[in-house]
């Protein structure tokens, strides 16, 4: 057992360290003995966890997907909550993890704009990556409008809204260097409100 918590240990120093050279070097720039050096182990042993950079890097996006998923589960079960009331807390989520994880962000944009050099569309890529939060934004927009809280229309459209604010967050955390994320916050209330059969005033 103790060389199992030694391994994973071990495991997560590798993937917070190499999220860092990932920031300092690029995802093109990144290798392997950099991230070794920066775990001061050598790359042999590294190669004992992960077999190359691109694995190291698509485990930390499903560790923060995962991480994600699981809180928007949480929500979702929980009693006494309305769609509403839970559309903003899976959107709440979405940001606190976005804010948690900027630094993997700039590399996710780094990484998708190398992809798409060698001929892989980053959008399907994205689409894949987000699908199950996507499929949660929807069913928790049909809970809504089928027991009246929410306005009857497009499922689609109202959660292309919805998804558009997690977009505007990246957008505004990466490109425009934002910090604050109050605005989105606040954009959260106010687009669901909006969705409201009686929207808030």
């Amino acid at each position: 057992m103790p060389n199992v918590v030694a391994h994973d240990k071990r495991r997560k120093l590798i993937l917070q360290r190499a999220v860092g050279v990932f920031m300092r070097e690029g995802y093109e720039g990144t290798t392997l003995q950099k991230i070794a050096d920066s775990c001061d182990i050598t790359r042999t042993t590294l190669y004992q966890y992960f077999r190359n950079k691109r694995e190291i890097f698509i485990f930390s996006i499903r560790q923060l997907l995962s991480d994600v998923n699981g809180d928007i589960l949480t929500v979702m079960n929980t009693e006494g909550l309305g769609a509403a009331e839970q559309i903003k807390n899976v959107l709440n989520i979405v940001l606190d993890r976005l804010e948690e994880n900027e630094a993997l962000l700039f590399v996710l944009i780094d990484y998708l704009r190398f992809i798409g050099r060698n001929g892989v569309d980053p959008a399907e890529r994205v689409r894949r990556r987000t699908m199950k939060m996507r499929h949660y934004l929807a069913g928790l927009v049909i809970k809504g409008m089928k027991n009246g809280e929410l306005r009857k229309g497009s499922v689609k459209e109202a959660c292309a809204l919805l998804y558009g604010i997690i977009e505007n967050t990246v957008f505004h955390l990466i490109v425009l260097q934002e910090k604050d994320t109050e605005k989105m916050r606040s954009l959260i209330d106010f687009t669901v409100d909006h969705l409201l059969v009686y929207p808030k005033r």
